[in-house]
């Protein structure tokens, strides 16, 4: 399965379980669907208990394997409306209870999440089975406009994560805990099985199986540059609630000037580094006053880590500059130690 990613510097967002159907084949040549049905078109899921609709699919497969005699179908159905997480559902792995493969119907439940909340429809089916169990991806669905199922989710889990310490600067080991709640009542859901997964196990299926305190809460150590980090509830089908790291981080800012003194007007390179190297912008910043700090330049941070601004004195005199990174992505303002650079 895949899931949803958030990096740490703006990656790009993959799509999967929690998410809309990743782009694939064609629809199966062999695979006709002449009507599937859903046992209610009102359902109410609560908390972290799944809550089967019956689904019923009439259809056909050409084939003469008798290996195909076993063959399951899944139904997508992709968000139309509401605020739940999921952005699509799928049915589990229907299996034919009547018929004959080329000629059957095909029954079975599709287990709907809290999370989900909002407005499904029907608008596919596929030759299964889906998720961990098997690939259930190789084709697209093959087209079926359906009927729309309203899901009602009360009392739905969500996760928080926060960092000790906060923020973290970067190059740093840190403690990363996750706390499950109810989002309704903000109590915490304890002793609860949930997936603590970096990087790849986040995209594709992670198995660090961790079980949630008394305040609903896990942790786990990460070490530098070690990737994006997520947890989340498994199902046969999707996530059942999902959570991406929030952790705030400080990057390190140093500068110096080329020169420590020059003639009034003249312009001078101000170069330094930022840790990390956010795509984030730097501040040249001069004191005017006894506290107030002024932006006379700005730069783009290169992918080295590297800046260069450009300071000019404007009077005879010593003239403290400083370079700020303001908060960006998930970094906090950061700022480099003052330093002079005296007029002539």
């Amino acid at each position: 399965m895949k899931r949803l990613l958030a990096a740490l510097v703006a990656l790009p967002v993959a799509v999967g379980a929690l998410g809309g159907l990743p782009a694939q084949a064609a629809p199966n040549p062999d695979l006709t669907v002449t009507d599937v049905k859903l046992s209610t078109t009102t359902v109410a899921a609560s908390g972290l208990k799944l809550t089967p609709v019956g689904v019923t699919v009439k259809g056909g497969y050409k084939t003469t394997d008798p290996r195909d005699d076993g063959l399951v179908l899944n139904v997508y159905l992709k968000r139309t409306g509401g605020t739940g997480q999921a952005r699509s559902l799928w049915s589990t792995n229907l299996k034919r209870t009547a018929g004959t493969v080329q000629d059957g119907t095909w029954t079975g439940p599709l287990e709907v999440p809290s999370t989900a909340n909002g407005t499904f429809k029907v608008v596919g089916v596929m030759v299964g089975p889906f998720g961990p169990s098997g690939s259930g991806m190789e084709d697209d669905p093959t087209a079926f406009d359906g009927e729309s199922l309203t899901v009602i989710g009360t009392h739905q889990p969500k996760f928080t994560s926060s960092s000790t310490p906060n923020p973290v600067p970067v190059n740093t080991k840190y403690k990363l805990s996750w706390r499950l709640t109810d989002s309704l009542t903000g109590r915490p859901f304890a002793g609860t099985k949930v997936v603590v997964a970096n990087d790849n196990g986040c995209a594709e299926g992670g198995w660090n199986t961790m079980v949630t305190d008394s305040n609903g809460t896990v942790s786990t150590t990460v070490v530098p540059n070690s990737g994006i980090n997520c947890v989340y509830i498994p199902t046969a089908t999707h996530d059942l609630v999902y959570g991406n790291e929030e952790t705030n981080f400080l990057a390190g800012v140093s500068a110096a000037p080329s020169k420590t003194s020059a003639k009034v007007g003249t312009l001078v390179p101000v170069n330094g580094t930022v840790t990390g190297a956010p795509p984030c912008k730097v501040n040249l910043q001069r004191l005017y006053g006894a506290s107030q700090w002024r932006t006379v330049g700005t730069a783009n941070i290169r992918t080295s880590g590297r800046f260069t601004l450009t300071a000019q004195p404007a009077y005879k005199g010593k003239i403290p500059y400083r370079v700020l990174m303001s908060p960006c992505l998930r970094f906090v303002a950061a700022s480099s130690k003052p330093f002079t650079i005296t007029g002539l």
